[in-house]
């Protein structure tokens, strides 16, 4: 018996020696993994302020960054494109190959702040031209202009309203003479002009009037209004103008114009423009009235990345049912190729055709070049 119970207390020695053992090396354990434990949280303690610290090292970066910008509130653009195009032109049964030149210019625009949402432009634009000695030809728009809050109030040499509402939307081609029906008998730039331009929104109002006092030319004396809807590719507009007609510096009547644009860039590629005007002229001294009008059609289309078809249709009509009337109507093809955003080559056929004068037609290839630097300081 006592071998037994000798036994049975050695046994239970064993067992709570072996218990006493893993108690110990579970405190040691327990020991570790707190010292990890505490090596994680300063860890991540150390991570969160270094994120901290680099967030708040950009937030300093971008508001020194966003100052600067805030300084830099001047900015000084100089831009010009040459635009030569080489023709073979029949006229009547007569053929010749002609250099001309397609509304080369250089210019400059300059726009200082004053105050906050009040600057001021100061804009120049001349034209060359290449057809002959490469000169420097008119000056095309110089002018200065207030921007407010409440619009924009230019002074000097401008587009009109008529332009920039109505032909510049339908002014695609590479010719000195598109838009072809607009350009017999309208308005490109004039001088001595006072304009008033306001937008809200995707609205846009716009006056002119010119003030030529006692010199007058084809454009004095002229009242230009106009309205506009333009939103994403759509452009929706109607004006109205009116102005003196002179004849060797003699007021013969005047001329109103009624005309409306409307113009839409499709996601597919593909762009379609009209622009009508409807003309009254008014005359005195017994030459009877008259209504003409002009129609300008075009479209372009990406043919692919860097080629693109236009196309146009134009008709001319200014109210004369006899043979001095100059009525024309006509068609134009280009094809474009623009390697850079900055560089095209076209190829283009013209055709028009007048009632009573000689038809025209032309097939020319032209280059443009355009050029563009802006400051800000």
């Amino acid at each position: 018996m006592n071998f037994f119970l000798l036994c049975f207390l050695t046994t239970s020695y064993s067992s709570v020696a072996e218990e006493s053992i893993t108690l110990e090396e579970l405190k040691i354990q327990f020991g570790v993994l707190q010292k990890k434990i505490a090596q994680l949280e300063k860890q991540q303690l150390a991570n969160t302020e270094s994120q901290a610290k680099a967030k708040r090292a950009q937030v300093v970066r971008e508001n020194k960054i966003a100052a600067e910008t805030a300084k830099k509130t001047n900015s000084l653009k100089v831009y010009g494109t040459l635009r030569p195009t080489f023709g073979y032109i029949d006229e009547g049964g007569e053929t010749q190959a002609d250099v001309r030149d397609a509304l080369s210019h250089i210019g400059v625009k300059a726009t200082s702040e004053i105050d906050q949402g009040w600057s001021t432009t100061l804009h120049g634009e001349w034209g060359i031209d290449l057809s002959n000695n490469a000169d420097f030809g008119k000056a095309r728009q110089v002018y200065v202009a207030l921007n407010s809050p409440m619009g924009t109030v230019a002074i000097g040499k401008q587009r009109p309203v008529q332009y920039s509402f109505i032909a510049e939307y339908v002014d695609i081609f590479d010719h000195a003479n598109s838009p072809y029906a607009y350009d017999a008998e309208s308005v490109f730039f004039v001088d001595n002009l006072l304009t008033y331009k306001y937008k809200y929104n995707h609205f846009t109002w716009m006056a002119a009037a010119q003030f030529n006092g006692d010199n007058g030319d084809n454009y004095s004396d002229l009242v230009n209004l106009g309205f506009s809807y333009d939103d994403k590719g759509l452009h929706a507009a109607v004006t109205y103008l009116t102005q003196d007609a002179n004849f060797n510096g003699n007021t013969i009547g005047d001329d109103e114009v009624y005309a409306g644009a409307l113009a839409y860039d499709f996601d597919n590629g593909l762009y379609l423009a009209l622009g009508y005007q409807d003309k009254e002229y008014q005359r005195e001294n017994g030459e009877a009235d008259r209504n003409g009008h002009t129609v300008d059609l075009s479209a372009a289309y990406w043919l692919a990345k860097n080629y693109r078809l236009k196309l146009g249709y134009f008709d001319f009509s200014d109210g004369i049912d006899h043979n001095l009337s100059r009525d024309f109507d006509g068609f134009n093809t280009t094809l474009e190729w623009i390697p850079k955003p900055w560089l095209r080559f076209h190829l283009e056929y013209l055709k028009r055709d007048f009632e009573n004068l000689d038809d025209f037609s032309s097939l020319s290839i032209g280059f443009r070049y355009d050029f563009a630097k802006q400051w800000q300081y």
